[in-house]
Formats: structure tokens, C-alpha cells, sequence
């Protein structure tokens, strides 16, 4: 009876917390899972400056082959990570793209002006004092690398703050992240390439036309788009293209449609819990009778139905690109050597121009382009949140990162500059991270 009545939202419930209820679970999932990454980065740090450094190093280049006869994939383990496992990512990125921009806070033009100019900003700047520092130099190319923000250590830093954080200053941050990441996939996609074989590209084309077709003839069954994904990623591989941009483009043909109104759905909720109370009268025992088996079967069914394919596979990736996926690329993309030539490294042209961008650009960027938008009438301040908190997420910008470490991967590819940049990468994220948690520590409380 207490599941029912609970169920059965009373007219005096707060509104706004079927609303806030989802996106708090998700921040907290988010702060876990950013416990979780800084665990594997420490841990890929130790072990890479330990007696065992050369098993570390041995453990990533060790092959794995995937495939039948001599149609398969024999590659090492790093590749698997960085390419397949970073493709599942981009993959639940695309997700929260599509459903931000369809029903979140990209959807209305109001409230998405703030957060994608702040994200504009938070791009531009770094990127510029960058290509200031290292316009004519072997790592000129590295201009991407400081455009990026972690989503889940900034909110993880967030989470430290408990109750001192409004909600609304919690959604600013994952918007403008959000839309970060896709300033990020897009100079991926447009600057980090090659050569492109278009005959691959084409067959990948088709494979996401099919994609199109099954979205628009109603298909809803997750292994149907499983197969042609994997399609779409295959031929990505040799098209030239960085394969994780496979995930954003399969995303885009998820259905994100339901199958009942969700009025219907409540409607019909009750009815079946009307029928499950109505049988409990009748049945002395404590098993379930063939009634009350059928209409719980019926009310999971509904529940599916009242739930878009995009937002279940959102739901049920999440904790494994969280929690198996992001901790992964960490233990395997953050092991620098810390050794004597440290300080070197960090005053090297590459190593500047990241922290240059990621310390003093990301947070100049991000408060200067949504001051900017406010003060123009562009978009409006968040509810309850004041101009020191602004400040406060905009140093939280600056810790890249997990999307920082993928860029240095392809822009200085078998470069010796890829150490110094990881290394400046974990100074800036730590130093950012740090002064924004105590900004945002010393801000009053507001209601």
C-alpha cells in the first residue's frame, strides 16, 4: 500500500522535484565516478614511476585479436581503449548531446545562449593563448588540447561542496561541459585527420543511412542498432577519420520518441496498480497470484514504453562508461614518468601553452563570454547563483583532463611531446580544480 500511495504523487509534493530528481542522480553518479577516475590516474602515476615502469608500459602495447579467419583486428591493448572503449564513450556524449539539445537545457535558445557562448569562450581563449605560445613549433598542432573540460571531475569537485552548490549553478556546468564536448568532437572530426579514404567513409554513410531508416520505420530493439554501430565504427577505422566520432553520428539515429504519452502512461499506471490492490484482498497467501503477476508484467512494459530507446541506453551505458570505460583510459593514458627532468618539461613551449590555456584562458574564456551574454541580455543568470560562483565553475572548466589526454594523443601522435603535455594537463587540473573548489567554498550561501 505505501509503494501505491507513493506512487500516487499527492497535489502538495514539491513540483520541481520530479524535475531536479533525474539530474541530481546523474551529478552523483558523476562525482563517484570522478572519485573513481582520480583513483586510476594516481594509481597509473605510481605504477609508472615505480621499479615495474616497464610493466606498465609492456601491459598496453600487449596485443589482442578480435575477428574470424582473416577477417579481424589484431591490435594492442592500448588501441582498444583508446579507439573501441572511447568510441562507447563519444557514444553516450552523442546521447546527452541529442537529449540536451531535444529536452534539456540546450532546447530552448534562452536558456542554451549561456552555457554555448560560456562553452565558445572556454574554447577560443585557451586555444589562442596556445597558438601565442607555440605558433611555428613542432607542437603547433596542439592548439585543441586546453579547449576541453572533464565533466565528471568538475562535478566531482562540485559534489565536495554538498548543499553549499544550487542546482541551477550544477546544470550551468554540465551545459556548457556538454556543449564543450562538442566544440571538442567537431575539431576532432575536422582538424585531427589525415587522410580520408572516401570509399570507407561512403560505406560508413550507408550504414548510418540504415541507422536512419530503422529510427524512422519505429525499430526500438538496441542489438538492431548495436550491429549497424559496429558497422559505422568499423569503417570509420580505415576511413581516415578518428573512429570515436562513429559514436557521436550512431547516437544521432537513436530514437528518442516514446512509445505512450505520459499521461497515458499514468492513466494506465494506476489502473494496473488499482487491479494489483483490488487482488490483494482476495489472495491469503503471500505468493502472487496469475492477477497480481500480470499486471506487474504490464506496468514494466508501460515503463518501457514510457521511455525513449536514446534515454535506456543513455541510462543503462552510463555506469559502465563511468565506472569501467573512463577509469581505463585514466590507468592507461596517465602513467608519466615524474622524474628528474620534471621542471623541464613543464617549461617546455607545449607544456606552457597547456597551462597557460587550461589555467588562465579557460576561466578568463568561460566568465568573460557569459558576462558578456548576460550583460547584453544574450541569455540570464541562473536562478540563485551570483557572479562569484560563475567565476567559481569557470576555474572548474579549466580541469581537462580525460578529453585534454585524448587530444594530445592524436594532435602530437609518437611525439616526445606527448609526456610534457599529459604532465601539464595533471598540474593545470589539479591547480584548477583546487582555487575553483575555493572560490566556490568562500561564496555565501544563497537561497
Amino acid at each position: 500500500m505505501q509503494f501505491i500511495n507513493n506512487l500516487r504523487s499527492s497535489p502538495d509534493q514539491p513540483r520541481i522535484e520530479p524535475v531536479v530528481r533525474p539530474f541530481l542522480q546523474f551529478t552523483a553518479q558523476e562525482a563517484s565516478a570522478g572519485i573513481v577516475l582520480l583513483a586510476c590516474t594516481v594509481a597509473a602515476l605510481v605504477w609508472a614511476n615505480s621499479p615495474w615502469s616497464d610493466s606498465y608500459h609492456d601491459l598496453w602495447e600487449t596485443h589482442l585479436r578480435f575477428g574470424i579467419g582473416g577477417h579481424a583486428l589484431d591490435e594492442p591493448l592500448h588501441f582498444w581503449i583508446n579507439d573501441a572503449l572511447m568510441a562507447v564513450f563519444f557514444f553516450v556524449v552523442g546521447l546527452e548531446i541529442k537529449r540536451e539539445v531535444l529536452v534539456g537545457e540546450l532546447a530552448n535558445p534562452k536558456r542554451a545562449a549561456l552555457p554555448i557562448l560560456a562553452a565558445i569562450g572556454g574554447m577560443a581563449v585557451p586555444a589562442a593563448l596556445y597558438m601565442a605560445l607555440n605558433a611555428g613549433s613542432e607542437g603547433s598542432d596542439g592548439w585543441g588540447i586546453p579547449m576541453a573540460t572533464d565533466i565528471g571531475f568538475s562535478l566531482g569537485v562540485l559534489a565536495l561542496l554538498g548543499s553549499r552548490i544550487p542546482v541551477t549553478l550544477k546544470v550551468f556546468l554540465t551545459a556548457f561541459a556538454i556543449a564543450d564536448d562538442i566544440g571538442a568532437v567537431a575539431v576532432i572530426a575536422l582538424f585531427y585527420t589525415d587522410e580520408i579514404v572516401w570509399t570507407n567513409l561512403a560505406v560508413a554513410a550507408s550504414f548510418l543511412g540504415v541507422l536512419s531508416v530503422l529510427n524512422w520505420l519505429g525499430v526500438r530493439h538496441a542489438v538492431a542498432f548495436g550491429v549497424f554501430g559496429l558497422g559505422v565504427w568499423l569503417a570509420f577505422i580505415t576511413s581516415g577519420i578518428h573512429a570515436t566520432v562513429a559514436g557521436i553520428l550512431v547516437a544521432v539515429t537513436i530514437p528518442s520518441s516514446v512509445r505512450i504519452d505520459p499521461r497515458e502512461f499514468v492513466e494506465h499506471g494506476r489502473a494496473l496498480l488499482d487491479r494489483f490492490e483490488g487482488s490483494i484482498a482476495h489472495n491469503s497467501t503471500d505468493h502472487a497470484t496469475d492477477a497480481q503477476s500480470g499486471a506487474v508484467a504490464e506496468l514494466e512494459q508501460a515503463c518501457m514504453d514510457v521511455e525513449s530507446p536514446l534515454q535506456q541506453l543513455e541510462h543503462d551505458l552510463h555506469p559502465l562508461v563511468a565506472f569501467v570505460i573512463m577509469p581505463l583510459f585514466a590507468l592507461a593514458n596517465a602513467g608519466v614518468a615524474l622524474d628528474g627532468g620534471a621542471f623541464d618539461a613543464l617549461s617546455s613551449r607545449v607544456a606552457l601553452g597547456v597551462l597557460v590555456g587550461l589555467v588562465i584562458g579557460k576561466q578568463i574564456g568561460i566568465f568573460t563570454f557569459a558576462w558578456l551574454a548576460i550583460r547584453l541580455r544574450i541569455a540570464t543568470k541562473p536562478l540563485g547563483v551570483s557572479w562569484r560562483q560563475i567565476y567559481g565553475v569557470s576555474w572548474l572548466g579549466g580541469i581537462g583532463f580525460t578529453m585534454s589526454i585524448f587530444i594530445t594523443g592524436l594532435a602530437l601522435e609518437g611525439s616526445e611531446l606527448v609526456s610534457e603535455s599529459k604532465l601539464a594537463i595533471l598540474v593545470a587540473s589539479v591547480v584548477c580544480g583546487a582555487v575553483g573548489w575555493w572560490i566556490l567554498r568562500s561564496s555565501p550561501r544563497r537561497s
